[in-house]
């Protein structure tokens, strides 16, 4: 039998290009990447050209492409069981919840599965109305919870505007966003006002109105800002003094992102519902899910519980799973993300001294960012960064920009040598955006 001949880079893209959409994107400007395959932190054009993902894809791909192990469970799973109707109980379904009980903060013990981040908030809405009786969402404004209708009205960014109007009951509060404090302080003269504002915009809407109060663990595509050390404590004080479910969105910053399993480990919090999806098998098999406290999960035991999906619980996504939770453990990938992300706080913290445009660092784990600017002084942003962006693709290294922040997320099994690699390109590009700030 004749081996199939592998399609040209310019018929890849032709073909998708003529034949599919692509996400957030005005088709006719968009420039897929030919991408032909993939081997740990890297991947390959169809033109045999290799780029750095200092994305990991989209902050899902945290071990890394290709990883035996998941691979394996893929196909295993596959030849036994590809699908089972979703009241079926079936090993790698119950497995899964045990493993991510195990590993999840407190009382945090039972999982409803979907197949994204957004189906997750979808369904921890729901679940908090249930639950409480009460209608009212508090999110923030520098946020994404998802594109379904529901998650993209607690979505706080530009893109829940065009599709206005969402449903209803989602208020949005301020970010606790220190570089850009919305407040007016700098972190010298803090006094924590973005926590005071939680309670004020909860006192205007009626506390004993408010279901929930759901925040990304770190924010991640809103520029990714990590919260200074007692906001999510006190954040969960005040959800415990009226009685409103506290949700973390843990679709990015959970599964050993930060250097530990989920954002709020770091603070010690345990939230009553987690939201996640991404690193849970590292994109390789879609899968999403709600974790919810055993006191919540009581409610339902004798309650209907109002949330249905063909494909929860899918026995795929579910084995897929399970061995990305070993690859964890077994590679030893959170403290890894620990450990070279300290690396990669102190080389960002070098470029920032170096560099004219970078008015702004910021980075836990293996989530970080640079916030590129005209003045350090005046904090105006270098948006958008078009030719900082093409200049990084045509050298080599694939990242995530949002307006004015360039990302440096990759997977988790990334060595020092490697994030070193990645970040002289990156250097290499802000030569661009310095040349703007002394301009």
């Amino acid at each position: 039998m004749t081996a199939k001949k592998p399609m040209s880079s310019q018929d890849l893209v032709r073909m998708n290009r003529e034949f599919t959409f692509f996400s957030w994107s005005v088709q006719s400007a968009t420039s897929p990447i030919p991408m032909t395959r993939a081997e740990g932190i890297y991947f390959w054009d169809a033109d045999g050209k290799r780029y750095l993902d200092f994305s990991s894809q989209l902050m899902n791909l945290n071990i890394g492409h290709q990883h035996p192990k998941v691979v394996k469970a893929i196909q295993d799973q596959a030849a036994q069981l590809s699908y089972a109707h979703p009241s079926m109980a079936t090993e790698p379904r119950g497995l899964l919840g045990k493993k991510i009980a195990e590993v999840t903060p407190g009382n945090l013990k039972k999982t409803f599965f979907c197949l994204g981040g957004a189906e997750a908030n979808e369904n921890a809405i729901k679940m908090a109305r249930f639950v409480t009786g009460r209608h009212k969402i508090l999110a923030r404004y520098r946020s994404y919870h998802g594109a379904t209708h529901g998650a993209l009205a607690l979505t706080g960014d530009y893109r829940r505007l065009p599709a206005e109007p969402t449903i209803p009951g989602v208020v949005h509060f301020l970010d606790p966003f220190c570089y850009r404090c919305p407040f007016g302080w700098t972190r010298e003269t803090c006094h924590r006002e973005c926590i005071a504002h939680v309670e004020e915009v909860l006192s205007y809407e009626g506390p004993d109105r408010v279901a929930a109060i759901i925040m990304e663990g770190v924010t991640g595509t809103n520029g990714l800002i990590v919260p200074p050390d007692d906001y999510w404590p006190r954040v969960r004080g005040i959800c415990d003094k009226h009685g409103i479910l506290l949700i973390s969105d843990e679709v990015m910053s959970g599964w050993g992102r930060t250097g530990k399993w989920f954002a709020v480990d770091h603070w010690n919090v345990v939230p009553d519902m987690i939201t996640t999806a991404k690193g849970i098998t590292s994109g390789y098999v879609p899968l999403g899910a709600v974790i919810v406290t055993d006191k919540i999960a009581d409610y339902f035991e004798d309650r209907m519980l109002w949330c249905g999906l063909t494909y929860s619980g899918h026995p795929l996504a579910c084995a897929a799973g399970v061995a990305t939770l070993e690859v964890y453990e077994e590679d030893r990938l959170i403290e890894n993300a620990a450990w070279v992300g300290k690396h990669l706080g102190k080389r960002l913290e070098e470029i920032k001294a170096r560099h004219a445009s970078v008015g702004d660092v910021r980075y836990i784990g293996l989530f970080s960012a640079l916030e590129i600017v005209k003045s350090k002084a005046t904090k105006e942003p270098i948006d958008p960064l078009t030719e900082t962006g093409q200049f990084l693709r045509a050298n080599g290294l694939f990242t995530f920009i949002f307006h004015n922040v360039v990302f440096a997320v990759p997977p988790l099994c990334i060595t020092e040598a490697q994030v070193d690699e990645g970040l002289a390109i990156v250097e290499r590009a802000l030569e661009i955006t310095d040349a703007i700030a002394r301009a």
